[in-house]
């Protein structure tokens, strides 16, 4: 765990990541950050460790850089970094009791559902599956147990949008807290701690790695939850020991300098492309936040300001085994699972998450690199012409 660092003078996220990821402590006046592959720490004959670290599972400082920088960029008070999302995401369940209930996206990322049905219901754990776009049958939902809502918006990989103020409201009404898995937008594009979210979560593998070689995940702490939240989660980091090596926290505080300036390309990429396959006669559908047509895009344009992210689904109205077969006919579009890197990738979802999966047949997640939009676009035009 890591509390955001002294004030950050900076007022733009830009600055603010390059300033956060600085090295400290660093007496040799490196610009880069050093890394520290140490697995334990020097004892001092008395007992005590004069560096402040014990153990690499307890804390490190490439992990504790990495923790603070998260801090500062979400406006958070505290941070945890974990050797992958699932394991932020687990971790996090972890921290309820037996007997609790969440509630969970019907649209989401399908191990959120798998990890809560086949892991943490041998906890005596229950959870409802709802439509989070739906006040009404979100509030209806709610228990007397309830303890968490999650929040996945936009949603993988139908990209709908919760309203976030909304539901956190409900939540706090009901002594719930809730989190918001924060991936696709990243606090480059949404914060959702300022919209009244209690905890966000990432993949850091996806945008904050973003160049698909490394693994990790986040949990950030709003202030009102972190005095009482943050040693439960401190404790279970430590404890578990799904924490990220030494060199990923590198790389991450790395992909961190850049994060800006690939997040507002591949947005700017995604929001032309949505638009470009969104008037194509062989595309049945485009699900991005960004357009107009969206069903909850007034409220994604509230939410997210400064960009409808970089990912979008698109539907065929054909097959599962042709929309799969169009994969092959793309040239610059990597058949891949994952997201958030340089390069676009392209995957058939319900292939993937399997027969009891709600994604539809004709649904193609894609996400949209850093490439020229013209070459994209063509790509795509060539790949639907021999449809």
């Amino acid at each position: 765990m890591s509390k955001a660092s002294k004030p950050n003078t900076a007022k733009h996220f830009a600055t603010m990541a390059i300033q956060s990821t600085e090295p400290k402590g660093d007496e040799t006046g490196s610009v880069a950050n050093s890394i520290y592959p140490t697995t334990t720490f020097k004892r001092e004959l008395d007992g005590s460790y004069n560096s402040g670290y014990i153990y690499t599972r307890h804390d490190n400082p490439n992990r504790q850089l990495l923790e603070e920088a998260l801090a500062t960029l979400e406006g958070g008070e505290t941070a945890f970094a974990f050797a992958s999302g699932m394991a932020a995401i687990s971790t996090m369940f972890q921290a309820l009791k037996a007997g609790d209930h969440v509630i969970l996206p019907d649209d989401a990322y399908y191990s959120v559902q798998a990890v809560a049905k086949d892991v943490f219901k041998r906890w005596e754990l229950s959870h409802s599956i709802v439509d989070m776009t739906d006040y009404e049958a979100v509030q209806a939902a709610i228990r007397p147990e309830t303890a968490m809502l999650w929040l996945e918006s936009p949603s993988n990989p139908q990209l709908k949008i919760s309203d976030i103020t909304a539901l956190s409201k409900l939540a706090k009404a009901n002594g719930a807290i809730t989190v918001v898995d924060n991936t696709w937008c990243t606090p480059v594009l949404q914060k959702p701690l300022n919209l009244g979210a209690d905890v966000v979560m990432y993949s850091t593998t996806k945008y904050f790695g973003g160049h698909s070689d490394c693994l990790g995940g986040a949990l950030v702490l709003g202030e009102p939850v972190s005095e009482e939240l943050a040693p439960v989660l401190k404790n279970i980091q430590s404890l578990g020991g799904a924490v990220p090596a030494p060199f990923d926290c590198w790389l991450m505080t790395r992909g961190i300098k850049t994060l800006y300036l690939r997040l507002k390309q591949q947005s700017e990429n995604a929001t032309k492309l949505a638009k470009h396959l969104s008037t194509h006669e062989k595309v049945a559908m485009v699900h991005f936040p960004g357009l107009p047509t969206h069903p909850q895009y007034d409220l994604s344009m509230k939410q997210m300001p400064e960009g409808s992210g970089a990912m979008l689904s698109v539907q065929l109205g054909k097959s599962q085994a042709e929309t799969m077969a169009l994969i092959g006919k793309l040239n610059l579009f990597t058949a891949a699972t994952s997201l958030g890197g340089v390069e676009s990738l392209i995957e058939h979802r319900k292939s993937v998450e399997g027969d009891d999966s709600l994604t539809p047949d004709d649904l193609l997640r894609i996400s949209v690199g850093i490439e020229h939009i013209d070459d994209l676009t063509a790509d795509w035009d060539q790949a639907l012409d021999k449809l």
